[in-house]
């Protein structure tokens, strides 16, 4: 698999970002995507692992400036480590899936994924939230999921009240998120780039709460690297 040369000629524009070392490049969905916001939340602990593994990081996303600044607020996302893009040119280019594309405009195709149609393993996923899931790990030290199911494992409901907490953030300030919402279907992508430009791990999202071919540990694509 060779790395999108659209991809690399970005990378080779940004300082840190250039053609001798190995590079974590991200491509965010829209800002307000709730794929984006769970990413980074995944990501943000295994940052200093990752940079001693001497792997640079570099992430775009689909919005604005202001979007960006909110976002890795929330998230703690590095905001010098986010360019925004202001429209799905650049994920198209590296062969990212636009969405379902029905014909009835971007709201009705966003909402007929959220329901699993041309977005599949969705509804397993949003399932897998409110179920627990015993391979994954928690994420809340808290009496009430320990009593939900025990701990060191992510329990019933806990994934589901991450992701209720992401939704109360991104409605709330909507308009903040996803200036231009033509490109709310658009899905991401990750790609590990070896120092010479070779492609070491390439994932496209399929759809919805897709961004990793293992959800329940998003980043074990990395653990050969770090």
């Amino acid at each position: 698999m060779n790395t999108p040369s659209a991809l690399l000629d970005r990378l080779e524009a940004i300082p840190g970002m250039e053609t001798g070392q190995r590079r974590l490049v991200l491509l965010f969905t829209q800002l307000g995507d709730f794929d984006s916001t769970e990413y980074a939340q995944a990501l943000v602990p295994a940052l200093p692992a990752i940079r001693r593994a001497g792997i640079a990081i570099q992430a775009f996303a689909i919005g604005d400036q202001q979007g960006a600044d909110r976002f890795c607020e929330f998230t703690g996302f590095p905001r010098d480590q986010l360019q925004t893009e202001c429209n799905a040119d650049l994920h198209r280019a590296c062969g990212l899936y636009a969405g379902l594309n029905s014909g009835a405009g971007a709201w009705p195709d966003l909402l007929l994924m959220c329901a699993g149609i041309g977005s599949p393993g969705t509804l397993a996923e949003v399932f897998r939230g409110y179920r627990g899931d015993r391979s994954a790990p928690q994420r809340f030290d808290s009496s009430l999921f320990r009593l939900a199911g025990g701990d060191g494992f992510q329990r019933p409901f806990e994934l589901a009240t991450v992701r209720l907490n992401n939704m109360v953030e991104v409605l709330g300030r909507w308009k903040q998120y996803v200036p231009d919402d033509r490109f709310i279907a658009q899905r991401g992508g990750t790609f590990l780039i070896e120092s010479d430009n070779s492609l070491l791990y390439v994932h496209r999202d399929k759809g919805i709460l897709g961004f990793s071919e293992t959800m329940n540990r998003p980043l074990s694509f990395l653990d050969a690297y770090l």
